[in-house]
């Protein structure tokens, strides 16, 4: 088996069609990396949302603790 190309000067010319080649390559490398960047960004926003909705949640159901308690209070006197 022989190699495709014969030197790293050839490699990186890829027949004459190295600008082609590379730009497609780049291209698609700069696409994966905004992929990549764009789903962590969303998955911190995704949990502090989540977060925050359970933050409200637990205050919603202290404070209809708290007045169910005080609501017992009132009946029991």
């Amino acid at each position: 088996m022989t190699p495709a190309f014969s030197s790293w000067s050839d490699f990186f010319q890829m027949g004459g069609y190295a600008f082609y080649v590379w730009l497609a390559v780049s291209i698609t490398l700069v696409a994966l990396v905004c992929l990549i960047v764009h789903t962590l960004v969303q998955r911190q926003t995704l949990l502090k949302q989540i977060r925050q909705r359970e933050s409200r949640e637990r205050r919603i159901r202290a404070a209809k603790q708290q007045k169910h308690a005080a609501v017992s209070r009132k009946e029991a006197l």
